[in-house]
Parts: C-alpha cells; structure tokens; sequence
C-alpha cells in the first residue's frame, strides 16, 4: 500500500505517487500562477492542481460546518463562474423587462430575486467559492440586469412614431444605452416611488455581494 504525503493545514492526504510524479520538473502554481520546481519535493499537488511552498503557507484555511477548504481555486473556476452569472443576468433582464412589459407595472422588488439569482449562480459555477473578485462580479451584473432591463419596455411600448411609421431604435442606440445604465438615478425625478427603487436596488447588490462571498475561500 503506498504511502500518503500527511499535511498539517488539514488537507487531504496525497498519495505519493502524485507528488513524486512532477519530481525534477516545472509546475504553475494554481494560486499565484508563478513557475515554480518540484526538485526535492518542493510544492504539492492538491485536488489536481500544484501548489508551492510559499502560497500553501499563507492559503487561508477556512472551516466551515466541519469541513476544512483549501483556498486553492483555479482561473477556470472564475470565469466558470462569470459564465453561469452572465446567463443569470441575461435571465433575470428579460422576466423584469418582460413582466414590466405585461403589466405595466414597475416592481422593484424584482431586484432582490435576480441579485440573489445571479449570486447563486456565480457559486453553482465556482463550486461554492467565493471572494472579493465574485462579489464585485455579482454586484455589477445585478445592476446591469436590472438597468438595462429599462430598455426593451420603451422599444415596446413605442414601436410605432407618431406618424405610424415603424421607429428605427438603431439611431437611438446610443441614447438608449444611456439611458439604460443610468436609468435607476434618471428615475428619480418620477417622485418618491422611484426612490424606494432605487434603495431596493441597492438591497439587491447586497444580496448579490453577501452570496457571492461563497462557503470557500480563494487564497
């Protein structure tokens, strides 16, 4: 029976064979991407990805529910994660423009469940981890689901101009664009109403960002 590499971080055991099969060569460092030699055993191969020396020292350990998570996420896990997030986006843009659209009816409320939607999704990506860069992530595609979300309603109300002749939006594009990236704050000369939609938005980024902090942590 071989022998298995014991860590003291807590780490799953690496059976020997896997961390003597890069013995004398080159590794990439899943954490901070640096080139790095396995000569005399330096570096670990963990979950399928190397690891050196100095990041394995300084990875955050976090425990959570009993579980020990190693903080050692690969790039393809975050743009994974942005993937599954953006289709989340796409999604959560056209039930508010779409539900907008039928019933003529602003529903602010519409931004919590798309922030926590997209969140989730950006975790079901990454596997449950998180951080600071997911949550950035989280937060700008929530406000850009819920803003641009702003500018198919008018396309669709006003397909036709006054003259009943069909509406080139192509020429409008660029003041649509506008419009839908700022439409929360232009908003806000509608009255009081639009102000607490604004504040619901804001709770909605909140959502996405307390989600996006993920149940593990990236070193």
């Amino acid at each position: 029976m071989s022998e298995e590499y014991k860590s003291i971080s807590g780490l799953p055991g690496i059976p020997a064979a896997a961390g003597a099969s890069a013995s004398g060569g080159i590794q990439t460092c899943a954490v901070c991407a640096n080139p790095f030699s396995t000569v005399g055993g330096q570096g670990h191969y963990i979950r399928e990805r190397w690891v050196c020396d100095p990041c394995l020292q300084t990875a955050k350990i976090k425990a959570a529910g009993g579980n020990v998570v190693a903080a050692a996420a690969s790039d393809g896990d975050f743009t994974t994660s942005v993937l599954f997030g953006v289709g989340a986006a796409v999604v959560g843009l056209v039930f508010y423009a779409g539900f907008t659209i039928v019933t003529h009816f602003y529903f602010g409320y519409v931004a919590l469940a798309v922030g926590w939607l997209i969140a989730k999704a950006m975790m079901a990506g990454s596997k449950g981890v998180g951080g600071m860069k997911y949550q950035v992530t989280a937060a700008v595609l929530t406000y850009l689901a819920i803003s641009l979300a702003s500018v198919p309603i008018p396309i669709a109300g006003y397909s036709q101009s006054a003259d009943g002749t069909q509406m080139d939006w192509m020429s409008h594009a660029g003041q649509l664009a506008f419009y839908g990236l700022f439409s929360p704050f232009l908003r806000l000369r509608g009255g009081l109403s639009h102000v607490i939609g604004l504040v619901i938005l804001f709770v909605g980024l909140r959502i996405a960002w307390r989600v996006a902090a993920g149940t593990k942590q990236r070193a």
